[in-house]
């Protein structure tokens, strides 16, 4: 939680206390009734706000890992690229070298193109391995997209946790002011937070395909 919200907290805190011990032994009066169920609000807010923090933590977290994992993999299925026009180019050459050559020496010289051209069959896909282009490629393009919807599901949990740190914030100044209207927008935001922590647990490319973030 943010040291700000945290500050303002304490001094709802602190405000709680002093009406509890100016009122002494007396009945409770209404404002003071009202201001333990905005701190209970508070603390729910900050509850859901601990929450979405550690969510969106734990997606950022697997996001980097997953785009660490693409680009690892990307990187593997490029050496397989080189490697494999590497051998083909070899293997053309020793065709055509077989071409003017004698027929003891022509055959050696197509057995190795021979056994390139395998190769590098092996090497656009190899599904026993999984280690092919084609694999590698399908397989860079799911961590991709496992990545980007980590990703997706941290910016939702962010806009919660801002949502309930303003919602925090101005229940807060309801305690101290006593203005019910920011109460409202406190429950209004806490809402919105819900709705966003929602969206990023259950469809976090929902608003993306509405371009709206």
């Amino acid at each position: 939680m943010s040291h700000g919200v945290h500050a303002v907290q304490h001094e709802v805190e602190h405000h709680i206390e002093h009406e509890e011990h100016g009122h002494g032994g007396r009945g409770k009066p209404v404002g003071e009734s009202r201001s333990k169920q905005i701190a209970l609000l508070i603390s729910v807010m900050a509850l859901l706000l601990a929450l979405a923090e550690m969510f969106g933590k734990s997606a950022q977290t697997e996001g980097i890992s997953l785009n660490i994992k693409a680009s690892d993999t990307w990187n593997f299925f490029q050496a397989k690229t080189i490697r494999q026009t590497a051998l083909r180019t070899a293997a053309q050459a020793f065709t055509l070298e077989a071409s003017l050559s004698d027929e003891t020496r022509k055959a050696a010289l197509l057995k190795q193109a021979d056994d390139w051209m395998n190769t590098v069959a092996r090497y656009e896909s190899d599904p026993a391995e999984k280690d092919g282009r084609k694999e590698l490629r399908a397989q860079a393009e799911a961590y991709e997209h496992a990545r980007d919807t980590q990703l997706a599901r941290y910016h939702h949990y962010e806009f919660a946790a801002a949502a309930y740190q303003i919602a925090i914030v101005l229940a807060s100044a309801a305690v101290i002011t006593g203005i019910m209207a920011l109460v409202y927008g406190a429950i209004g935001l806490g809402v919105i937070g819900l709705a966003f922590m929602a969206l990023g647990f259950f469809d976090p490319h929902y608003l993306h395909s509405l371009h709206l973030i």
